[in-house]
């Protein structure tokens, strides 16, 4: 049997875990109500993060599309980039993937002699922290960008009111 089949038949199990223990990354309060609420319309967080982990570990177990890795990613990304995590912190519940399956299988597969397994699929967290950070990185851009547009807009608008800048418009000047 592989790592990944071993994997596949405990993943509602370790991705009800590694949920857990992203949860546990916030405060104790906010903890105890994501936790406790399991209605989607009154825990959308909450119910974000389980929903993405399950489908993170499937995905990570099959390693055959990217994008849909990334999409996953994002979803539980958009909510930490919002709250306030630094980025490592922001990034690091794909550690907590890695603690969770070398708590759950090292020492098995260490006396088994097939530790090379374990490494290969850390590889694949690995590659995802990274995949990760990307996306932490793209998102904040786009959110200074919009920042930088509000206050540009603001900017212009106070002018204009103060009659400091006129609105200017191109008339179209081809002759048909």
């Amino acid at each position: 049997m592989t790592f990944e089949s071993e994997l596949a038949e405990r993943k509602d199990e370790l991705s009800k875990k590694w949920a857990n223990l992203i949860l546990q990354t916030y405060p104790k309060e906010t903890q105890k109500i994501w936790s406790r609420e399991k209605d989607r319309f009154q825990n959308p967080v909450g119910a974000a993060i389980v929903e993405a982990t399950r489908e993170l570990l499937d995905l990570t177990i099959q390693w055959e599309d990217a994008e849909k890795i990334a999409c996953e990613l994002d979803r539980i990304i958009r909510i930490r980039s919002v709250q306030d995590f630094s980025p490592s912190q922001a990034v690091s519940f794909v550690f907590l993937l890695k603690k969770l399956i070398r708590d759950e299988f090292f020492k098995a597969m260490d006396s088994a002699g097939r530790l090379p397994e374990l490494l290969r699929f850390e590889a694949k967290i690995d590659n995802m922290a990274m995949m990760s950070f990307d996306i932490y990185s793209k998102g904040r851009e786009k959110i200074y960008r919009l920042r930088v547009d509000e206050v540009k807009r603001a900017q212009s608008q106070l002018l204009r009111r103060a009659g400091m800048v006129a609105d200017v418009t191109v008339e179209d000047s081809s002759t048909d």
